[in-house]
C-alpha cells in the first residue's frame, strides 16, 4: 500500500548529471553505477534513461546484473563484488557480464570452472582502502597468472578504490595513486580509479574508465555538501502533504518526549511522512523543510508516520499543501548533515510505501 508521501523523480536531471561527468572527465568511458536500486531511484527506471548515454553499468551483485540482462539491456555490465561461486561465474560468462576479481577464492574458481566463453575481468588492487582487493605489490604476478588462464579475456582492466576522495586535499589520495601507478607500470590493460568525488576533484585519477555514482543522482560526493557548486541537479524531490494545522500556546510541548517547547504561540503543521517512509528519525529540531518556496523548521521528534513543523511564519499554509523534505531548493546533503549521515543513506532508505512519480 502507498502513502501520501511521494518521491518525484526528474529524469532529465540524470541526463544532465551524466553530462557533467563527461565535462569533468572528457574522453573517458563512463561506467554508471546503478547498484542498490540506483541509489533508491529504481534500477530499471534509471537504466532506461542512462542506457543511451553511458558506456556501461556497474552493479553490486549478480542478481542486479541478471535483472538488467533480463530487461533487455545489452551494454557492458560490471559486477563490483564479482562472483561468489561457480554458478555465478558460469552465469557471468553466459550473459557476457564483466566481473571484479578481488580475492584468491575467485582466482581458483577462474582456473577450475569450465566456461562457455572467455570472461572480462576487472582486477582490483587494494592501494589503501583496506576492504576488497589484492595487495598492489602483487599486480605483476597476478597479471602473469591471468595470462595463463584461457578463460579470461586479455588484457584485464586494472582498478582500485580511493578511500578519501571526498576530501581531495588529503595526502592519502596521492599516496594511493602513487601505489597504483607503481604497481601497474608497464602492465597492459585499461585503468579505472575514479568515483564521483575524484571525477570532480582529482583529474589524475581519471584513467580510462570512470565510475560515477552519487553525482548521477544530484547529490554532492565531496565533503563540502554543495551539489549546485558542481553543477549537479537533484533527481529526487521528496514531498508529503500537510494533514493538520493546530495552534499551540506559549510553553506547550510537541511530540514524543516533549523535546520541543513552544517559545511563543505557535502554529504547528503536521506532515504525512515519518521514519517508516525513510525520513531520518534522528534529525534535530530546526531541520528545514520547504513550505512553498520558503523554509520552515521541524519541531519535535520524527514519528513513524508524521513530522511536525513550525508554520507560525507561514500564515498562508493550508491543509493539503505539499511540503518538500529534500529536492530543489533543499539539497538532500543538507538534511543528511543534520542527521549526521550522508546523502547516500537517505536516498537509499526511501521506503517502498512512498509513491514514485516521474517526469522527463
Amino acid at each position: 500500500m502507498k502513502r501520501a508521501a511521494r518521491a518525484h523523480l526528474r529524469l532529465g536531471a540524470l541526463e544532465h548529471n551524466l553530462g557533467r561527468v563527461r565535462q569533468a572527465a572528457p574522453g573517458r568511458c563512463v561506467m554508471a553505477v546503478i547498484k542498490a536500486e540506483a541509489y533508491g531511484h529504481g534500477l530499471l527506471r534509471v537504466a532506461d534513461v542512462l542506457a543511451p548515454l553511458a558506456d556501461g553499468f556497474a552493479v553490486s551483485c549478480m542478481d542486479e546484473a541478471e535483472a538488467l540482462r533480463g530487461a533487455g539491456f545489452r551494454l557492458p555490465l560490471l559486477v563490483m563484488q564479482g562472483f561468489r561461486n561457480d554458478r555465478e561465474l558460469r552465469q557471468a560468462a553466459r550473459e557476457d557480464i564483466s566481473v571484479v576479481v578481488h580475492d584468491e577464492s575467485q582466482l581458483r574458481l577462474l582456473e577450475t570452472t569450465p566456461l562457455s566463453s572467455p570472461l572480462q575481468v576487472w582486477l582490483k588492487l587494494d592501494t589503501g582502502m583496506g576492504r576488497l582487493g589484492f595487495p598492489a605489490m602483487r599486480a605483476a604476478a597476478l597479471h602473469g597468472g591471468l595470462q595463463r588462464c584461457a578463460q579470461v579475456m586479455q588484457p584485464p582492466v586494472w582498478m582500485t578504490h580511493l578511500a578519501c576522495a571526498d576530501e581531495p586535499e588529503r595526502a592519502e589520495n596521492a599516496a594511493q595513486l602513487d601505489r597504483f601507478e607503481a604497481a601497474t607500470q608497464g602492465l597492459p590493460g585499461p585503468r579505472s580509479l575514479a568515483n564521483s568525488a575524484s571525477i570532480l576533484a582529482l583529474p589524475r585519477s581519471h584513467g580510462d574508465w570512470v565510475r560515477p555514482g552519487i553525482m548521477l543522482y544530484g547529490a554532492s560526493p565531496l565533503a563540502d555538501r554543495d551539489p549546485a557548486r558542481h553543477g549537479l541537479e537533484p533527481v529526487m524531490h521528496l514531498q508529503a502533504p500537510l494533514v493538520a494545522i493546530q495552534d499551540r500556546a506559549l510553553g506547550d510541548t510537541v511530540g514524543y518526549g516533549a523535546t520541543f517547547q513552544c517559545p511563543r504561540p505557535t502554529r504547528v503543521g503536521v506532515v504525512a511522512i515519518g521514519y517508516a517512509d525513510g525520513y531520518p528519525r534522528h534529525v534535530p529540531n530546526g531541520t528545514p523543510v520547504l513550505v512553498g518556496a520558503r523554509r520552515a523548521p521541524l519541531i519535535g521528534r520524527v514519528s513513524m508516520d508524521m513530522i511536525t513543523v513550525d508554520l507560525t511564519d507561514h500564515p498562508q499554509a493550508a491543509v493539503g499543501d505539499p511540503v518538500t523534505l529534500w529536492g530543489e531548493g533543499l539539497p538532500v546533503d543538507e538534511i543528511a548533515a543534520a542527521a549526521e549521515t550522508i546523502s547516500y543513506d537517505l536516498l537509499c532508505a526511501v521506503a517502498d510505501r512512498v509513491q514514485v512519480t516521474t517526469q522527463p
